[in-house]
């Protein structure tokens, strides 16, 4: 493992990413794919394939949950400000989620939420994700069509809440939005195990 992580840092030292200090691991590939498998596995829902069951909701309080605001707090320790607002964010979003469909089944007078405030919540979320989208204008391709996809995603499914879009439609952009995250995940876990670019990323060349 010494050995491992002394080639790593080499690694690094030749591609300019670090010159002194501590070797730390890319959070990123958890964050990517605790949102992009919980995203799949509800948009099947959403398509029909299954109902609303405990697996979802597991899915999201612990992998697309909690998992992504461990990512995030661990971009935090790199000094990655994206990376931070990006994954907390939206751990923070599948809790939230969770959040609003258990809280009514409670019991608890008041706490039941409409469509159409479901949708603005939704529309919320897709206001957020674009503009996260414009920052990854300067990282690479693939984080693009992940947020791009994802910000089509929430308004179709406002749109769903509001004006009774078919559900189908949410769900498979859904799921290619989830797939595209998986992508960018094991992308990134790969080409550092092999030390080269074995499924690429776009990256855009900063000037």
């Amino acid at each position: 493992m010494a050995k491992e992580q002394q080639g790593l840092l080499e690694r690094r030292k030749i591609e300019g990413k670090v010159t002194v200090g501590e070797v730390l691991s890319n959070p990123a590939p958890l964050g990517l794919m605790g949102f992009g498998m919980t995203t799949v596995l509800l948009n099947l829902h959403n398509a029909g394939v299954f109902g609303l069951d405990s697996m979802i909701l597991a899915m999201g309080i612990f992998y697309g949950g909690m998992a992504q605001i461990f990512a995030g707090l661990m971009e935090y320790r790199k000094g990655n400000t994206f990376g931070t607002t990006a994954f907390c964010s939206f751990g923070l979003f599948w809790l939230s989620l969770v959040g609003l469909i258990l809280i009514p089944k409670m019991g608890l007078e008041g706490f039941k939420f409409g469509n159409t405030s479901f949708g603005f919540y939704l529309f919320m979320w897709g206001l957020f994700t674009c503009g996260m989208f414009i920052g990854t204008l300067r990282l690479n391709r693939v984080l693009q069509v992940v947020f791009l996809s994802l910000t089509v995603l929430f308004w179709l499914l406002a749109a769903h809440e509001w004006w009774g879009l078919p559900g189908i439609i949410c769900g498979i952009e859904g799921i290619f939005c989830g797939f595209s995250a998986i992508y960018a995940a094991l992308a990134q876990v790969i080409n550092e195990c092999y030390g080269k670019t074995i499924l690429p990323l776009g990256v855009i060349q900063k000037k």
